[in-house]
């Protein structure tokens, strides 16, 4: 059957926008609909694009509680509740003060307390409520099936006594985006480091001097006695991110690199590709833990560790970087 003719009416609370700091909340009975009431659940399901949910927190904007709520039972006439402040601005108000074209913008919830568990059901739709010159009113018209509300089973009006609520955000439109880009072959983006004294070196990680690609700095890093799982016969070789330059928006960042151990008497270097999203913080490192076997290394006639030298290289082929612009 029809949904409205399944249902007894519903008690409706409305929001009447009179004014640039302003508007106004109805309470008013709607019985236009007659019927039997198919489920007095419903109020946790979503009908018609409303959906109902619990909450503990009390509506952060506007209480209204009737005390005899038998007195009114049936009437027609709306209760207009008195001017009240919520997000800047005042409900209930005129609005011939406000300049022309006034236009607010409302993420509205409204509710009805429940004694008996503690809780609001609290009533929304998910869409923005224009409030302007043409449209000053906005609610709901089906808040809670008035079988429910009145059955005092539900727990919704105790000693004769009911409370409703209303919550009101103002949405303002953003002006500003963070905007993500992408630079493939940025300037300035191989970096060399060269190691002397190779045999020297002590069991723990070594790192270059920082080098800026992008709107960030970066280091190289590696263990000359093996790292993970490529310890003790592999040597490692990792990016970090580091800081970012003066004035850079601080955000993740993508770095896609080419990390080579070079070759010293050819052109066959040793290169593996490496690409994540690097976090804020710094020092944290992305690479590799087996860019060559250690024989290999130390076999003087491959050429990469030529008079107790190795040489690294950072060729960095893409990086992210986030700017502040307009919408």
């Amino acid at each position: 059957m029809d949904f409205q003719k399944r249902s007894l009416g519903f008690l409706s609370l409305a929001f009447l926008f009179i004014t640039g700091s302003s508007a106004e909340y109805l309470i008013h009975q709607v019985t236009e609909s007659k019927g039997t009431e198919s489920n007095s659940s419903y109020s946790l399901q979503s009908n018609l694009g409303v959906t109902r949910v619990w909450r503990d927190d009390r509506p952060s904007s506007k209480i209204v509680t009737i005390a005899g709520y038998s007195v009114i039972k049936g009437r027609g006439e709306p209760y207009e509740s008195s001017v009240f402040e919520a997000a800047g601005y005042k409900w209930m108000e005129e609005t011939e003060s406000l300049r022309y074209g006034w236009e607010v913008n409302v993420d509205l919830k409204l509710f009805v307390h429940n004694p008996k568990q503690h809780k609001y059901l609290t009533v929304t739709d998910g869409a923005v409520k224009r409030f302007n010159a043409a449209k000053k009113e906005w609610g709901f018209g089906q808040l809670i099936s008035l079988a429910t509300f009145e059955n005092t089973n539900q727990g919704y009006i105790v000693q004769d006594t009911c409370s409703f609520g209303a919550e009101i955000l103002i949405v303002k439109p953003a002006n500003q985006q963070e905007k993500v880009t992408f630079i493939s072959n940025p300037p300035n983006n191989v970096f060399t480091w060269k190691i002397l004294r190779f045999s020297n070196l002590e069991d723990k990680f070594y790192y270059s001097a920082d080098f800026l690609v992008g709107d960030r700095y970066w280091r190289l890093g590696f263990n000359p006695k093996g790292s993970g799982g490529g310890r003790p016969h592999a040597l490692p070789i990792f990016l970090y991110a580091q800081g970012f330059r003066s004035n850079a928006v601080a955000t993740n960042t993508w770095g896609a690199v080419n990390l080579r151990l070079k070759n010293q008497r050819s052109s066959n270097h040793r290169q593996l590709y490496s690409a994540a999203w690097y976090p804020i913080r710094s020092g944290y490192g992305v690479g590799v833990n087996n860019i060559i076997l250690m024989a290999d290394l130390k076999d003087t006639s491959k050429g990469y560790l030529v008079n107790d030298a190795i040489i690294f290289e950072a060729e960095m082929v893409k990086v992210s970087v986030t700017n502040i612009v307009p919408v």
